[in-house]
């Protein structure tokens, strides 16, 4: 279920723990809509930061938490969890939460009943934008401007709580709305954007890559992007989502199998047909893709 993001919001005050791109880019587009911004990180050097270019008004802690209409954890899953359970207790029950982590199973079991447990709303969230840079120092406003944002609603929510998150979130300009489950999200999120990560880190270790200037142009440049990585973040995120990763990386060692074995008996039939499979199943792909 896809909806537009065209709502309009009062004052804000906006709690945000983590000041990384995305957490840092939230609070860029949530002051430049002239809302009141709180953070925490635990990068003095990024809360000083945003504390000097004016991205932040204030420090997020136990005695600033009940100021906040929303909350958004933008850390690493482990980090989210555990900062949901530490603070639960100094969250208003009218505040909403919503983590921005990448894998959603864990992390919705998790806070759902510690939300339940409390009082207050708790949904799944993951903005569909990025870069292959991470830091403060990457984050800008506009990154999340007409890309898609994904929810976890929890079990028997309100009637009303989408439509009062998708208001909460209009100050940061996200292109449409969707609702799924977190295993659903897991499993899709495994080939999105996980697989691609794997392989690009992977296909840049070709010792050819040292010498690929002059030789290479977009196609080089288009798979080894994401290359370019936070080590500490994927790793943790890879191993949140390990059983659907390891069925697509399964799924791709086979693939890149039948390729080799039609190289190695030069079967030039079975690799045009192979090469053909993939061509078709790209067109199919993209069907119906707005982008």
């Amino acid at each position: 279920m896809k909806e537009r993001a065209e709502r309009q919001t009062g004052s804000l005050t906006v709690g945000i723990v983590g000041l990384g791109l995305i957490g840092g880019s939230m609070a860029r587009a949530y002051r430049a809509a002239d809302h009141r911004v709180l953070a925490t990180d635990l990068n003095t050097r990024a809360i000083a930061s945003a504390c000097d270019e004016g991205v932040i008004n204030g420090i997020l802690d136990r005695t600033t938490l009940p100021e906040c209409d929303l909350l958004l954890l933008a850390v690493y899953p482990a980090a989210a969890t555990a900062c949901l359970s530490d603070w639960a207790d100094a969250i208003k029950k009218s505040t909403v939460v919503l983590d921005l982590c990448g894998t959603k199973r864990r992390v919705c079991d998790t806070c759902f009943a510690i939300a339940q447990e409390h009082g207050f709303d708790f949904v799944g969230g993951h903005p569909m934008a990025g870069t292959q840079f991470s830091g403060f120092e990457s984050s800008r406003a506009d990154l999340f401007k007409g890309a898609p944002m994904v929810l976890v609603m929890p079990p028997e929510a309100r009637s009303d709580l989408k439509e009062r998150v998708i208001t909460l979130l209009s100050p940061i300009g996200f292109g449409s709305f969707s609702d799924t489950t977190a295993a659903a999200h897991d499993r899709v999120i495994a080939f999105t954007s996980q697989l691609a990560h794997v392989v690009s880190n992977a296909y840049v270790k070709s010792p050819q890559a040292q010498i690929h200037h002059g030789f290479s142009a977009g196609s080089y440049r288009d798979l080894t992007r994401v290359a370019w990585l936070n080590e500490a973040m994927w790793c943790e995120l890879f191993l949140e989502n390990r059983d659907y990763l390891s069925d697509e990386i399964d799924g791709i060692i086979r693939a890149l199998t039948e390729y080799k074995e039609a190289l190695d008996s030069e079967d030039a039939a079975r690799l045009k047909a192979l090469l053909r499979e993939g061509r078709i199943a790209k067109e199919n792909a993209d069907k119906g893709d707005p982008s």
